[in-house]
C-alpha cells in the first residue's frame, strides 16, 4: 500500500501584486487563481486556444478597468463578468431558432433573465461593499429673516438605524438664544435672542 503525498501549501513570503488590478489582492497567487477560474468559467469553447485567448484578454481588460480594491471586490467582479457573458449567450441562443424551437427559446430566455437578475444582485453587493453601507445625506436649510440670511448644513453619515438628524434651529426674531449670522459686509455677528436690559 502506497502513501499519498502530503499536500503542501505555500504562501509567497513577499508581497507581489503585479495583477492586483485583476483580483484585488496584494498577493499574485490569489490574483492568478481568480483570473484562471474566471476565464475557465466563460461560456466559450475552452479547447479553442485562439478563442480563449481573445475572450480572456477582453475579460482581463474589463477587470482591470473595474479596479478591484480588495479580494472581495475581485471575486464579485469576476462573477459579474462571467454572469454577464452567460446572460448574453443565453439571449443569443434564445433568438437563434425561436421560430422552429419555441420551447427551447423560451427556456433560454428564462435562463438569460435569471442571469440578468444575478448580475443586478452582484452589482448591488459590489456597490454596498465599496460604500461599506455608508450613506451621505446633506440637508441645506435657508432661513431669511429681515435683511439677513442663514444657510446651515446638516450632514448625516452612515445611518443604518434610520435615525433622523435633528433639524437646525431657525433664526427668528423671537429666538431665545442669539445665533451667528452674516451681516451686510459678510462678517459674522450675533443676531436674535432676547435682549437683556
Amino acid at each position: 500500500m502506497t502513501e499519498k503525498p502530503a499536500v503542501k501549501i505555500e504562501v509567497e513570503p513577499q508581497l507581489k501584486a503585479e495583477l492586483k488590478a485583476v483580483g484585488g489582492s496584494d498577493r499574485d497567487q490569489w490574483n492568478e487563481r481568480l483570473l484562471n477560474l474566471a476565464i475557465r468559467a466563460l461560456p466559450v469553447d475552452q479547447k479553442n486556444t485562439e478563442t480563449v485567448s481573445h475572450v480572456g484578454s477582453a475579460v482581463v481588460a474589463g477587470l482591470v478597468e473595474m479596479k478591484a480594491a480588495d479580494p472581495i471586490e475581485g471575486m464579485l467582479m469576476s462573477q459579474l463578468v462571467v454572469v454577464n457573458e452567460a446572460a448574453l449567450k443565453m439571449y443569443r441562443l434564445a433568438w437563434l431558432n425561436n421560430a422552429e424551437y419555441f420551447e427551447a427559446s423560451t427556456r433560454y430566455l428564462q435562463l438569460a433573465d435569471k442571469a440578468s437578475r444575478t448580475l443586478a444582485m452582484l452589482t448591488e453587493r459590489l456597490d454596498q461593499h465599496r460604500g461599506r453601507g455608508q450613506q451621505h445625506i446633506v440637508v441645506k436649510h435657508v432661513t431669511v429673516n429681515a435683511d439677513q440670511a442663514v444657510v446651515t448644513d446638516t450632514v448625516v453619515t452612515g445611518n443604518p438605524a434610520g435615525i433622523t438628524a435633528p433639524s437646525p434651529t431657525r433664526l427668528t426674531d423671537a429666538a431665545e438664544k442669539p445665533m451667528l449670522a452674516l451681516n451686510e459686509t459678510g462678517k459674522l455677528e450675533l443676531v436674535g435672542g432676547t435682549k437683556k436690559k
